[in-house]
Parts: structure tokens; sequence; C-alpha cells
């Protein structure tokens, strides 16, 4: 885990999260009136990093332990972008990834901890939504299968939840059942390979970043539109590994080939497909870099088109990579810098090539994820280890972000999803 550098913003940050736990913002800053459409409400929840409850032996993967208590609900303003807290889902097994089906009826969490008593791997929870108020009814919990779980998704047809093991490095299958709960896995495979060097090959100049080098780390995994193939990346290998899917039995079988890599040492973290289905971005944790890929469809296949830095033009130093999302219109390819605390905005042309814009502070220290409102009118970014989430105005011309002011405190926001009560997406 790499050491925080100091940051001339923290001032700013600790007061502005002050006034935003119990002081009114001056001016422009002033918060707008709650929604109290209560049959449109607009919902947030909030995956966090935990210390283990009291009795439970859990084995965290994230240190120090997290501030968060588990999965924080919050009601959103739609004209401010404001949140106001709506409950905790009380967990001790750091929910640090959550996903709803398309429904929006359900959620379902990653518990990012390497045991569970004595279960040797995490775990991963459904949840029932209450279609009124949003709040959570638990369904069940079920192993994932391997150490420290950091991502799931829900394959297009709606039977299988996919979940990426990162410190297990493997990657598995579970059966979504009638009711919404999970069954056990129909399937798990183990990555396998040589581990790339620890100094990434497009590392900044003075770039000390290691993170993932150590061993197969399983960071994300994602179906593609089609639901015909399942893509993950293995950050300790380098690869990108390029699965079809048999949607029927819940089984996974190597492609041909079976993955494609990066350069040695960069550290493929997370993956974003255009709305096309034609381009796919890869964001390197360690080399601090983007990577336009070319996507067949119909074989599963990935081709290496442009790569770019993640950072502003001169940056020297360490940086992680954190989340990259395409925006809802596919204009533009935002990019989560850790260390360096921003996010490097980019327009995407019309091949699906990229032209860097500018870069946006991310107020707050760490920002491990972000996501758009489903309206895509303001992005939220999870700033892990400033305690907070900031939220954004997203320019729909230019891409830009302009804080609106206003500071969530949360403890340790790994991921932030929305569910619109109203409209049931």
């Amino acid at each position: 885990m790499p050491l925080q550098p100091a940051c001339s913003r923290r001032s700013l940050l600790k007061l502005s999260t002050t006034l935003a736990a119990g002081l009114a913002l001056p001016g422009s800053f002033q918060a707008a009136p709650a929604d109290k459409d209560k049959s449109g409400k607009l919902m947030a929840y909030v995956g966090t990093y935990t210390s283990p409850l009291q009795n439970m032996k859990a084995t965290q993967v994230d240190l120090p332990p997290g501030n968060g208590r588990g999965i924080h609900l919050f009601e959103v303003n739609r004209a401010s972008g404001e949140m106001t807290p709506a409950g905790v889902v009380e967990m001790g097994n750091s929910p640090s990834c959550l996903v709803f089906n398309a429904a929006r009826t359900h959620v379902y969490s990653a518990n990012e901890t390497e045991r569970i008593g004595d279960n040797e791997a995490g775990s991963v929870s459904s949840f029932k939504v209450d279609p009124v108020d949003g709040q959570l009814k638990l369904l069940n919990t079920v192993s994932s299968e391997g150490k420290g779980p950091t991502h799931v998704h829900i394959h297009p047809s709606g039977k299988h939840l996919l979940v990426a093991n990162y410190f297990g490095g493997s990657v598995t299958v579970l059966p979504i059942l009638p009711d919404g709960s999970l069954g056990k896995a129909t399937d798990v495979k183990a990555d396998a390979g040589t581990v790339g060097p620890r100094k990434a090959t497009n590392a900044p100049p003075g770039s000390f970043a290691f993170s993932g080098h150590d061993q197969t780390h399983a960071h994300m995994i994602e179906s593609d539109p089609s639901g015909r193939f399942v893509l993950h990346v293995d950050l300790g290998l380098d690869q990108i590994l390029i699965w079809k899917f048999d949607a029927e039995k819940g089984l996974l079988t190597a492609n041909d080939p079976p993955f494609i890599s990066l350069p040695p040492g960069d550290g493929p973290r997370h993956f974003a497909f255009h709305p096309n289905g034609r381009w796919l971005y890869s964001i390197q944790e360690e080399g601090s870099t983007i990577v336009l890929f070319d996507y067949d469809g119909d074989k599963g296949r990935l081709t290496a088109r442009q790569t770019i830095s993640s950072l502003p033009p001169g940056f020297a130093g360490s940086n992680f990579c954190s989340e990259i999302l395409v925006s809802k219109d596919g204009r533009f390819v935002y990019g989560g810098n850790r260390l360096h605390d921003s996010i490097a905005i980019f327009a995407i042309g019309k091949d699906g090539t990229l032209t860097f814009v500018t870069e946006e502070w991310s107020h707050g220290d760490y920002p491990r994820s972000f996501s758009l409102n489903p309206s895509g009118e303001f992005l939220y970014s999870c700033n892990q280890r400033g305690d907070n989430i900031a939220a954004f105005r997203v320019d729909r011309e230019t891409g830009k972000l302009s804080f609106t002011g206003h500071y969530t405190p949360v403890g340790n926001p790994s991921i932030i999803v929305f569910n619109d009560l109203a409209k049931g997406k």
C-alpha cells in the first residue's frame, strides 16, 4: 500500500468537509432544497471499506482498517446533486463493489475480505430493493470462491453474477436464482502465467508506483454487450483474458486467443466499452495509461490502436490509476488518478481515438472510483482516503467538470451506484 504524499490542497478539503458536515455554504455554494417528491426519489448506494463487526472473523485486504460502516444510502437532489443520508446497511466485510440488476429490484455486493470465519475466501451478498423507499433487505451471502472479491457484474441474461477475486487471482460465476438470491458457483477459473515486472514499461518519470506485480490479481470482470464473451483483467499478469460464455450452464471456456497482453508491468485495472460496442478503453494502474482497443464482437478479439497517458503533459512522479468511464453519449472518457488525485478528461474522436482535454482535482484524497448519475448531469468521485464523495456538474459540450461545492462525508467510499425509484433505472 503506497504512502500518502503531502497535499497543498488538504487544508481546503478539511474546511470543505467541515462545512458539508454541518454549516451552510456561502453564496453560489448554497445547497438547493431537497427533493420532496417521495414518488420520484433518486437514491445513491455507496459501498465502503469497513472494520470487521464484533464477533466477525474477517481478514481485511485494505489497510488500515476501513472507516465505513457497510452500504451507505443517500437520497439525491436531482437539481443540485446534493446527497442526504437515508440509512446504512451495517456490514463488517467491506462491501467495496455494488451492482444492480437491470430491473433495479436487486443489488449485489462484493465483500472484499480474504477470510470469513474458517472460509479462506471472500463473499458476495444479494439484497432486495424496496421499490418505495429504496431500502435494502439481505437475501443471502455466498462464498466468492476466492480471496478479496473486488468486482461484480451481472451478465446480460440476468441469470449469472460474474465475480473477480483480486487476492485469489480467480474469477467465479454465481447463478442468480428466481427470487434474486445467489446459488453456489457454477464455474471458477484461476489465472495462471508469468507475473510482470515491478517497474511499469510506461511509468511516468520518477515513478515508484508498485502495487500488484507480486502474484496474479483478477481486478475486473464484465461481459461484452452481446453476452457471448466475458472479459477480465489480471493486473499481475498484464493481461485482458477473454472467455466464451455458456449462459445456460454458467460456464467459461477460453477464447482463441485466450488473452491479449499489455506492456510488462503496466497493470491493467479496469476497462469500459464504448456505447457502439466496437471500442474498448483499458486503464493501467501502474503505467498510468489508457489504451484504445478495437473489439471484434464476432470473434471476441482485441486489437490495440492507441496508448495515451492518463496524466497531464510533463507530469513526473508516482501515480496509481483507478477508474475509467465513458460518457453516456459516447463523446468523452474519464480516467482516475490516485496520488495525483485527479480525474482526467478525454474527447473521443470519430475513429475512437482520445485527445486530452483537461483534468479536474478530485477534491479529495485517492479517488478510487467515480460514477455518473442516471441523467449524466453529475459525476460523483469516491475519495477513499479523504472519507468523502465530491459532486461535480458535467458540461455536456466540453466534458469538463465543475465542483458543485457538495461534499458528502463517508468513511472510505469505494463505489457509488444509483437507483431512480421513479423510473426504475
